[in-house]
């Protein structure tokens, strides 16, 4: 006897299966569309253009990510359609039919979204690097996500999401700022960007540009450093709400002064919720 789970996983499965199939088939639609342009525009031209097409994508996932759009808007609309098909599946006149084309659907927009953003990702990495050194760091990364996988579905175990979260975060902070120097440094091979060397930085290690594309110019530093801005600000606005819930509850908890306010501690600095304390208050009550 096969139990309801096992029959609502299927169709999820079959549609997951339908999206890689149909992510492989935008691969191959990408590279021809690329390939195309390649005989029309310079080399140069069209590696910077990916290669920033490539860094509006990472920003875009890098957004979902620090402001959890994607974690708890995308995830949530799939977790909801979940609910409503398994609630509608147990009304008498539900249809099976309709039950599987949901199921399946959405499996396929789970997984064709994220594919749909990878083949765009890496199309300057294979004009730059070739299809052969992606293709190894693909298979490598589908690897380690069918161990996660097994894991997660077969073996029934409890990974520890919340860090893996954060070593996600992490790392798609310094694959921006490796992107970023790239691609700085791609406009400047095609003229896009005017080249500024810095002389006292001219024989730093080779590399420190292989490996996290450090140069010594101003506009490829210029650019790691305002993508360096970007992702502590996303950072520090994400964080920002639950700092203001802390200050509002430090500043309830605060006694009443003789003149009859309330005022923060010095650490709590958000003017918006709280009043904060003088300067000239806080060294006196010290």
């Amino acid at each position: 006897m096969v139990g309801p789970d096992i029959l609502h996983r299927r169709p999820v499965a079959a549609g997951a299966g339908i999206g890689l199939l149909a992510t492989l088939i935008t691969w191959f639609v990408a590279v021809g569309i690329v390939n195309d342009l390649t005989t029309s525009f310079p080399a140069l031209d069209i590696q910077a253009a990916t290669g920033l097409l490539a860094v509006v994508v990472l920003l875009v996932v890098m957004n979902w990510f620090f402001h959890k759009v994607y974690w708890g808007g995308w995830i949530a609309l799939h977790n909801r359609r979940k609910r409503d098909l398994l609630k509608d599946a147990d009304s008498p006149e539900a249809s099976g039919r309709r039950l599987l084309w949901g199921m399946g659907l959405l499996g396929f927009s789970s997984l064709y979204r994220e594919g749909f953003e990878v083949v765009l990702f890496l199309q300057s990495y294979r004009l730059r690097l070739g299809g052969a050194i992606v293709l190894e760091g693909v298979l490598l990364g589908l690897l380690f996500t069918a161990i996660v996988a097994a894991l997660t579905f077969i073996a029934h175990r409890r990974l520890p999401y919340r860090r893996m979260l954060v070593f996600t975060g992490v790392l798609l902070g310094v694959v921006l700022l490796v992107m970023v120097g790239e691609e700085a440094q791609e406009m400047q091979l095609a003229h896009w960007l005017p080249t500024t060397n810095i002389n006292w930085l001219a024989h730093i290690p080779a590399w420190l540009g292989v490996w996290f594309s450090v140069f010594p110019t101003v506009e490829t530093l210029s650019a790691q450093g305002v993508a360096a801005l970007f992702i502590v600000g996303s950072y520090w606005l994400v964080r920002l709400p639950a700092w203001r819930q802390q200050c509002q509850v430090e500043c309830a908890a605060e006694p009443t002064s003789t003149d009859g306010q309330k005022h923060c501690t010095p650490l709590c600095v958000s003017a918006t919720v709280c009043q904060p304390l003088k300067v000239a208050d806080a060294i006196r009550r010290r």
